[in-house]
């Protein structure tokens, strides 16, 4: 370690800088939007496609399921044959499935049409990540764009609600998912004038295909394994499933440390911040998905608020995931990273425990009940994500950034799939054991958007959806507490994975060591 005795002048960033900076928010804008428009446009699909509980599940997370097992593939050939390039393909296939998916007429169709948005969506996040990275090479000019690039996604949560809400008052459903083609567009027309090309400095053998397949095979294996089980519990297939998905991982990082040019540089996870870090980033956007999951349709479905209504309610807490990555950019001078990232994590678990006392027939005191938790919640994870994304990258050498922006935005997405499916499954499983059907009714037993729709048309449909709503107010509190229980562990192990790393030395000089791939 070197002792630091004169800190250089920061150079301010240049105009193209700043331009490029904006480019390249623009798919993290799109992907914040499509994640918060779904969630709240998810009572009009449930009835427009009618889908059952299952079907419903994996319309939300087919897209993550397929990014998920494709970003670190998408990552290293970024890096290969650079990040643009790998960009400006994703775009534009981004926006012609979208177009697809908003003209979708079942729910297989859109199912499908999600898992393409997600073959195609693979392509867009490494490469912005690693385009800010050769962008910015001022460290403290990277960490202010990785605030930006954090707020992006918080000011597409809050965008999304919004025009989203309007869209659905207005329009049918798909109109929500022709909101990506116009960021497709800018995003092909600018991108080429303003973000320059970048590729490794390094020179890199064939693609070695069969750690493609196994990588591919083991994070599909292991996400739809976790899936499975918290839908159905310990039955034979999804632990089968489960169980293959880690065998194939194992499968996968041997073979990776006996190639002279991996696909993955997992040595990276030897490193306490790196892999510390990944932990960090897959709890807060799992403790935030599985929230948004299960209190946007609280609001529309139990309290029946109108959409643009529901999505102002939350507006608050999109708003205080940018003031907090904002703010985390300028705490990492100052305060030790172990500190701030256990403290964004246990801001999350307050979210969920303020959720969890929420009772039945709360009324609208639920609904301010449940805007203060998600502002709590979204400061914890703009606070995380922010400061987790640097360390990530600042980890890894310039020639791994596409590989390590895929491992950072596979946790990500991971975390995406954990919150919807496994927080989600516990609503459900918690719904349909306590709501009370009546004969003929057993479809409202699948999801409360199905209950509500048959309450309308029966005799009895008052007493089924006073049932619904209370079983559904129930699943939401035994969800908090799952959420509230993960997200502290989390805090707990990342804060002492840290520790050792934050001791020693003065906190910048420390800190500066332990990011930096060369010590």
């Amino acid at each position: 370690m070197t002792l630091q005795t004169a800190q250089p002048v920061p150079t301010r960033p240049t105009s193209r800088q700043w331009a490029a900076l904006a480019v390249l928010v623009l798919p993290v804008l799109l992907i914040s939007v499509d994640m918060t428009v779904l969630s709240f446009a998810l009572p009009a699909i449930s009835e427009a496609v009618s889908p059952t509980g299952t079907e419903l599940l994996w319309i939300v997370d087919g897209y993550s399921l397929a990014i998920a097992g494709l970003l670190v593939t998408m990552g290293t050939l970024g890096d290969r044959h650079g990040p643009r390039r790998m960009l400006l393909i994703g775009s534009a296939a981004f926006g012609v499935v979208s177009l697809l998916a908003a003209f979708a007429d079942t729910a297989e169709a859109l199912i499908a049409a999600r898992i393409a948005l997600g073959v195609a969506g693979a392509t867009l996040m490494p490469s912005t990540l690693s385009l800010l990275r050769s962008t910015f090479s001022d460290r403290e000019q990277r960490r202010t764009a990785f605030a930006v690039w954090a707020g992006g996604f918080a000011a597409g949560g809050a965008l999304g609600p919004i025009v989203g809400g309007w869209l659905l008052e207005h329009f049918w459903w798909g109109s929500v998912f022709l909101l990506n083609v116009p960021f497709m567009v800018a995003l092909l027309v600018l991108a080429p004038i303003v973000v320059r090309e970048h590729r490794s400095d390094g020179t890199h053998g064939r693609l070695d295909v069969p750690s493609v397949v196994v990588s591919i095979l083991a994070l599909t294996s292991l996400v739809y394994g976790v899936k499975t089980l918290a839908e159905h519990g310990p039955a034979l297939a999804p632990v089968t499933t489960s169980l293959l998905g880690l065998a194939l991982a194992v499968v996968f990082v041997r073979r990776q440390l006996r190639l002279d040019d991996p696909l993955l540089d997992v040595d990276l996870f030897r490193l306490p911040v790196f892999r510390s870090s990944v932990i960090a980033n897959l709890m807060s956007v799992c403790g935030m998905t599985g929230m948004l999951f299960a209190v946007s349709q609280y609001l529309q479905l139990v309290l029946g608020l109108r959409p643009l209504h529901a999505g102002l309610l939350l507006l608050p807490g999109a708003v205080a995931t940018f003031v907090a990555g904002l703010v985390a950019a300028r705490l990492a001078r100052r305060l030790r990273l172990d500190a701030l990232i256990a403290t964004g994590l246990l801001l999350g678990t307050a979210g969920y425990v303020v959720m969890a006392l929420l009772r039945p027939g709360a009324g609208d005191g639920a609904a301010v009940q449940l805007a203060v938790a998600f502002v709590v919640l979204c400061t914890g994870a703009g606070l995380a994500e922010t400061l987790t994304n640097d360390a990530i990258l600042s980890a890894a050498p310039a020639g791994r950034a596409g590989a390590a922006s895929a491992i950072s935005e596979t946790a990500y997405e991971v975390g995406a799939v954990l919150g919807t499916t496994v927080l989600g499954s516990v609503l459900n499983a918690v719904y349909r054991r306590e709501v009370d059907v009546p004969a003929g009714a057993e479809a409202a037993r699948e999801t409360l958007g199905a209950a509500v729709e048959l309450s309308a048309a029966r005799p009895d449909g008052a007493a089924l959806l006073a049932s619904a709503r209370e079983a559904f107010t129930h699943g939401l509190d035994t969800t908090a507490v799952a959420g509230a229980a993960l997200t502290a562990a989390a805090a707990l192990l990342v804060w002492r994975s840290l520790r050792p790393a934050s001791r020693g030395g003065s906190r910048g000089a420390s800190r500066e060591v332990d990011l930096t791939r060369g010590a």
